[in-house]
């Protein structure tokens, strides 16, 4: 029943953006100009907000961020060597890549607080911190023809993302033990306050069903991967090293969270199979309310 209470709101707000969406109810400038702020400043206001503050008990999640860079590391190691066998286009691999290690960051927080509390905020909240950097860095080569014309290009790129940036002066601050002035961080959160929702409308508005035509091997491959492969691989390897009860299902919840809304819009700008992308994006948070309460209720 938790996990059902937890989906819920996050369900009615998917659900929302799409009706929304299809009805016009709003302009289809809204939409893109929503995620344009979301990505560049609301987004990034959250990430530093959390990190800012958080606690970073590095002997606590020590563990767990080890386990998570494995298996991001394992399985874009694996993607890249059926890249290397399959001689597949860097337009589809970076679809491919997108999908197995990004994640939907807005249904993640609002899936921790309600599952988990606090305690499991906090803790999610120091593994985005190491996860988004890692996954934009991996997205970023997925969908760039390597080389050393392009590696400065490559390297720019990735030291612009908002995210990342956010991350990494928030977790500057919190280290460095800073702190703004209390009008600035009333102001982060009231930016911070409504990225979440925004966000959440926004991955409804995205849904694009149309895009089911594509290829549906490929479809259904990058949808199951990320959605029952790579939980199942977690919990396994967390098993394997004895991580406690709340770690393992955090990790769990991690790995079961659809790819990024955002994919769509870092795919489109380095000009990669962005209608694939879309249909990915889509079927995995569709299928998402079904297979997501059939792992916990399997798994838990």
């Amino acid at each position: 029943m938790n996990i059902v209470m937890a989906l819920f709101p996050l369900i009615i707000l998917i659900a929302m953006g799409y009706l929304l969406k299809q009805t016009r109810f709003v302009t289809d400038e809204f939409w893109g100009n929503s995620e344009k702020l979301n990505y560049f400043i609301l987004f990034p206001s959250l990430l530093f907000l959390n990190l800012s503050h958080v606690e970073l008990d590095m002997a606590t999640v020590s563990s767990m961020l080890g386990i998570l860079i494995l298996i991001i590391l394992l399985a874009a190691m694996a993607l890249f060597v059926v890249k290397k066998i399959y001689n597949i286009p860097v337009q589809r691999f970076g679809v491919y890549m997108q999908s197995q290690v990004r994640f939907n960051t807005y249904i993640g927080l609002s899936l921790m607080a309600s599952l988990f509390g606090p305690k499991g905020m906090q803790m999610f909240a120091m593994l985005i911190a190491v996860a988004i950097p890692l996954v934009n860095i991996l997205s970023v080569l997925a969908l760039s023809t390597l080389s050393w014309q392009t590696l400065g290009k490559t390297v720019i790129s990735i030291s612009k993302n908002p995210l990342i940036l956010g991350c990494i002066v928030g977790v500057g601050f919190n280290l460095l033990d800073l702190s703004v002035m209390q009008s600035v961080e009333q102001l982060f959160k009231l930016l911070a306050a409504m990225s979440l929702p925004l966000g959440l409308l926004s991955v409804g508005a995205a849904l694009q069903f149309d895009q089911f035509r594509t290829n549906i091997y490929r479809l259904l491959m990058n949808v199951f991967g990320r959605l029952l492969i790579m939980p199942i691989l977690a919990f396994a390897v967390c098993w394997a090293f004895h991580l406690s009860h709340l770690e393992r299902m955090i990790l769990v919840v991690f790995f079961s969270l659809p790819t990024a809304s955002a994919s769509y819009i870092l795919t489109r700008v380095y000009q990669g199979d962005h209608q694939l992308m879309a249909a990915v994006i889509s079927l995995q948070t569709l299928c998402f309310a079904v297979t997501f309460p059939a792992l916990m209720l399997l798994l838990a």
